[in-house]
């Protein structure tokens, strides 16, 4: 007997039962997959929206709601008021976004290391842990989302996933994949230095999501 099977035989006698064959492994997969609500937390007794937001503001993210599309430039002016910052910020460029009335505020596509305030649009958001979900593209560079201070973000309510699960179906449901997928979850902090909080060590410090009633232009 090799040292490797003398290693296996003793995890096997320590886990007091056989190994699953590989055939049951499998079969117990596809009935997780099948059913994955059996498994999935219940939804509390709110709308998608709601549990979004209670879950994005448990993380440090704030929150702002807009009619429209149009509304964003001077939901982006009111927050840069509120945090003491200049009326500019770099914007995505994309269309759904440049396309808007930003007299109130001067924009610009290029971002810099540390830039002060960003604004980009989400693929989606998913409910179940107020995280964002934002894909690289020609028109969506993904250092907007990293780059920033304070990362503002527009999400249409009805891009709101249940579960992590229901994006990555999207993604299995035809389409371009993206080169790059980033998921965000309020804003960036740790405590690997003496155990203190630092906000932004590894990205934007605020995260401030501007939630668009109705569905994508």
């Amino acid at each position: 007997m090799s040292a490797r099977d003398r290693i296996l035989a003793a995890v096997r006698a320590g886990l007091g039962s056989r190994p699953q064959a590989p055939s049951d492994i499998e079969a117990e997969a596809a009935s997780l997959l099948a059913e994955p609500d059996e498994i999935r937390p219940r939804p509390v007794d709110t709308t998608l929206v709601e549990a979004f937001c209670t879950k994005a503001g448990a993380v440090g993210t704030t929150i702002d709601r807009v009619t429209d599309l149009d509304a964003v430039p001077a939901a982006v002016e009111r927050y840069l008021a509120a945090q003491g910052l200049p009326p500019s910020v770099a914007v995505q460029p994309d269309p759904a976004l440049t396309g808007l009335g930003w007299e109130g505020v001067a924009t610009h596509a290029a971002i810099a290391p540390d830039e002060a305030a960003a604004v980009g649009l989400a693929g989606w958001g998913i409910a179940e842990g107020g995280s964002i979900v934002i894909h690289s593209a020609p028109d969506s560079p993904i250092l907007l989302a990293f780059l920033p201070v304070h990362h503002i973000v527009v999400l249409h309510t009805d891009r709101i996933l249940p579960h992590l699960e229901d994006y990555a179906a999207t993604l299995s449901e035809g389409g371009a994949v993206p080169r790059n997928a980033v998921l965000i979850t309020g804003p960036s902090g740790t405590t690997d230095i003496e155990g203190s909080y630092v906000r932004g060590a590894h990205g934007p410090g605020f995260v401030h999501v501007i939630l668009v009633a109705g569905e994508v232009r």
